[in-house]
């Protein structure tokens, strides 16, 4: 039987740290979509998010930042009578928001190459042995945040960051315990 860490214990959570949660991710538009559904978990469990995670793909155009970027007062209206995602208005116009500022990156780049900028390319690999160690951000995260709100980005405190890095696996923070622990220390370029 394999070691988790203790968080995944239902099947949805468990999938989600199988599979996704601290490997190493280097596509713009599910970097997009990680960075948007941990703007939206704000204040609520990541569960929660999750299992909406496929709602917010068919509201949000599959997280189509040059879509959302177009979005008008009609969209919003419409997302905020979508009982499948979360309905905050100030968190369905940071999407919008976001988008563009994601376009804005883009246009100098990948956001890819953006966000892994800020660990020097290479995912940072914690060795924590219990949950209660890990923390909820760190000095590379307020740094992120300063320079992503100085871009014009919202919802993007230094806890949502550093949420998006151990999800983008930018940072892994797997138990040491965990059989997903240091299986993403793989540099990104060389």
């Amino acid at each position: 039987m394999l070691k988790r860490c203790a968080w995944a214990r239902d099947p949805l959570m468990v999938d989600y740290h199988d599979r996704e949660w601290g490997v190493p991710l280097h596509d713009d538009r599910r970097l997009f979509e990680l960075l948007t559904l941990e703007g939206a978990q704000a204040g609520l469990s990541w569960s929660t998010i999750l299992g909406r995670r496929e709602n917010y793909r068919g509201a949000l155009d599959d997280f189509d930042p040059e879509k959302i970027a177009r979005y008008t007062e009609g969209d919003v209206r419409r997302l905020m009578g979508d009982e499948g995602i979360v309905r905050n208005r100030l968190k369905i116009l940071s999407v919008i928001n976001n988008a563009k500022r994601f376009l804005e990156i883009q246009k100098d780049g990948s956001f890819d190459e953006y966000v892994w900028s800020f660990v020097d390319y290479t995912p940072i690999v914690n060795r924590f042995r219990e949950l209660r160690s890990i923390p909820s951000s760190t000095p590379v995260s307020d740094r992120m945040s300063r320079d992503m709100k100085k871009r014009g980005f919202s919802f993007i405190g230094s806890t949502i960051c550093y949420a998006f890095m151990q999800a983008a696996g930018l940072v892994d923070d797997h138990t040491v315990d965990c059989f997903r622990h240091g299986m993403g220390r793989k540099k990104k370029r060389g």
